[in-house]
C-alpha cells in the first residue's frame, strides 16, 4: 500500500509542528498492531502531528526466502522495530502511538512493546484476514483492550459479521472501516479506540467498587 498519505504536508509545515505542550502530563501508549504490510506505519505517518520515528529498511532479495511478499508486492520497505507517533487528545494528554513489525521474525518484539500498553488498534488487510490472528491473541494473553480496524485495499467488500465471525470477535470488540492514508480516517480510528478504552476501564472501575464493597 503506497505510504502517502492523501493529506501530505510539505517539508516547511512539518518543521512548524506545535510542540508538545508543558503542561501535558498524561502519557497514553497505544500500539498498532497486524499482519506483514497491513498499513501500520502508514497509520502512524498519516496521523503523527510530529514527524514520525521509523526504522524501516529496504527490503532486499535476501529476504524473499524469510518474508512472503507474495501479497504485499508493492512493498519495498520494512519496519524492523517499530513505529513512533504523537497526538495531542486536550490540554493535558497524549497518544504516545508504537507501530509493531508485521513479520513473524520479530513478534518476538511484541511483548515489551505492549508493556503498559493502554489499548490498541489491530489493523487488518481482509484479503488475508488469517494474518491478524496472532495479533488479537497476543492482546487477549495480555489482557489489553483493542478494536479491530480494516484497511482500505480494494479488494472483495466483507460484511462487518462475516469479518467478525472469521476473526472469532468479542461483540463487545468495536469494529471498523479506515483508510490508513487519510489522517481523518487514522485520527477517527483513534477516536474510537479512546472511546472504547473509556467504556472498557470504566467497566473495570465499577467492578472492583463492587467488589471492594461485598
Amino acid at each position: 500500500m503506497d505510504s502517502v498519505t492523501s493529506d501530505a504536508r510539505t517539508s516547511q509545515g512539518a518543521d512548524a509542528r506545535t510542540p508538545l505542550g508543558a503542561q501535558a502530563d498524561n502519557g497514553l501508549k497505544i500500539v498498532v498492531v497486524g499482519g506483514f504490510g497491513v498499513g501500520k506505519t502508514t497509520l502512524v505517518r498519516s496521523v503523527s502531528e510530529i514527524r514520525p520515528l521509523n526504522t524501516e529498511e529496504t527490503m532486499t532479495q535476501a529476504g524473499v526466502a524469510v518474508d512472503d511478499i507474495s501479497e504485499v508486492r508493492g512493498k519495498s520497505a520494512t519496519t524492523v522495530a517499530f513505529d513512533f507517533g504523537r497526538i495531542t487528545l486536550d490540554a493535558r494528554n497524549v497518544l504516545y502511538l508504537f507501530g509493531a513489525p508485521g513479520q513473524e521474525r520479530f513478534w518476538f518484539l511484541w511483548d515489551r512493546l505492549f508493556s503498559g500498553t493502554l489499548g490498541a488498534v489491530v489493523l487488518v488487510d481482509t484479503r488475508r484476514i488469517d494474518d491478524s490472528w496472532y495479533a488479537i491473541d497476543r492482546l487477549e494473553h495480555h489482557g489489553t483492550p483493542f478494536i479491530v480496524a480494516c484497511n482500505d485495499f480494494g479488494g472483495s467488500a466483507h460484511t462487518a459479521a462475516q469479518i467478525r465471525e472469521a476473526l472469532d470477535l468479542d461483540p463487545q470488540v468495536p469494529l471498523l472501516d479506515c483508510d490508513a492514508r487519510s489522517r481523518e480516517s487514522s485520527k477517527r480510528v483513534l477516536i474510537t479506540l479512546v472511546e472504547h478504552l473509556k467504556t472498557v476501564y470504566a467497566s473495570q472501575s465499577a467492578l472492583i467498587s463492587t467488589e471492594l464493597a461485598l
